[in-house]
């Protein structure tokens, strides 16, 4: 439930200042809000759940000081970017963020991404090849692998929390009272335990929470996971399935923490097998679902060398 004193945050309340300018980009027929800094070859920040440009502070700063072009956009559905009722399967996602790269005046982009940002890292690299000139994936799976991974009795107890998306309604309404929270049990849940007992930590889930409670957000995020589980047998479904058996060509760098209770390392790591370009899997020890947050300056050294 909105806060009966203040109302539910506006999209604006993610505008957050900092060393980096806001603007808004039109994209595949939607409007994609984004964060930006640093001038040089463009860096893409794809966010996951339950996030939003804001998960990528460290890197934005740092990856410009670095000599890139660094864009952290909200994904649609999310933050201060466009909730259109429709549109949240991952080809449709895919072209919003290839036409991203377009409106930005580029051809292609060092793609990055994280849980379903890495969902859609993987899919522009199979599905919009020309516009991924290397791509960095963070605790996620190349789809078929997530997909083969269900059979995995240990990963199908991890994705459980899934299950509680699928019903219409309720999930949103979850995620919008002020009297419940499940934004900050998943974070305590799937982050290591070093960065759960930060100041940091603290603050991530005050900013998580609140951006979950903008009008029309949680409906977005949780259509994500509604196609994700529906269209298994779907004919769309089947057809994106077919699709993401083209190899990916471009360097791919993949980091996982030995600790992500959300997707394990054992079904993250079989994900070399659809990349016929360079590739490299390293593991990040005591790390959880969060590497860029829980170890910012690790992950954003690992970026900036696979980019360069």
């Amino acid at each position: 439930m909105p806060d009966p004193v203040n109302g539910p945050p506006d999209a604006t309340s993610v505008l957050l200042p900092g060393p980096w300018t806001h603007r808004d980009i039109s994209a595949n027929g939607v409007r994609l809000h984004a964060a930006e800094a640093g001038e040089g070859p463009l860096v893409l920040l794809l966010h996951g759940f339950p996030q939003f440009w804001w998960t990528w502070r460290s890197q934005l700063t740092d990856l410009a000081a670095a000599g890139f072009h660094v864009v952290a956009p909200d994904l649609r559905g999310y933050g201060a970017s466009d909730k259109p009722p429709r549109g949240y399967d991952l080809p449709t996602l895919s072209a919003d963020v290839a036409a991203l790269v377009r409106a930005l005046g580029e051809q292609e982009a060092v793609v990055v991404g994280h849980d379903w940002g890495g969902l859609l890292g993987w899919t522009m690299a199979a599905l919009h090849p020309r516009t991924v000139r290397r791509l960095v994936v963070l605790s996620m799976a190349h789809p078929r692998r997530l997909r083969a991974g269900m059979t995995d009795p240990a990963q199908r107890k991890a994705s459980r929390y899934a299950l509680g998306f699928q019903v219409p309604r309720l999930p949103e309404r979850r995620l919008t009272r002020a009297d419940d929270d499940p934004v900050a049990d998943l974070m305590q849940r799937w982050s290591g335990p070093a960065w759960t007992r930060t100041p940091d930590f603290a603050e991530a889930v005050d900013r998580y929470r609140a951006a979950a409670r903008i009008p029309q957000a949680a409906y977005g995020a949780m259509e994500y996971y509604r196609w994700a589980a529906r269209s298994q047998l779907r004919p769309d479904g089947l057809r994106y399935a077919r699709r993401m058996s083209a190899p990916v060509t471009a360097p791919t760098l993949q980091l996982h923490g030995t600790l992500d209770s959300c997707v394990l390392v054992g079904t993250a790591r079989g994900s070399g097998r659809y990349v016929a370009g360079a590739y490299e899997f390293r593991e990040l020890p005591g790390i959880g679902h969060f590497p860029h947050e829980e170890s910012p300056t690790e992950v954003t050294e690992a970026i900036a060398r696979w980019a360069a």
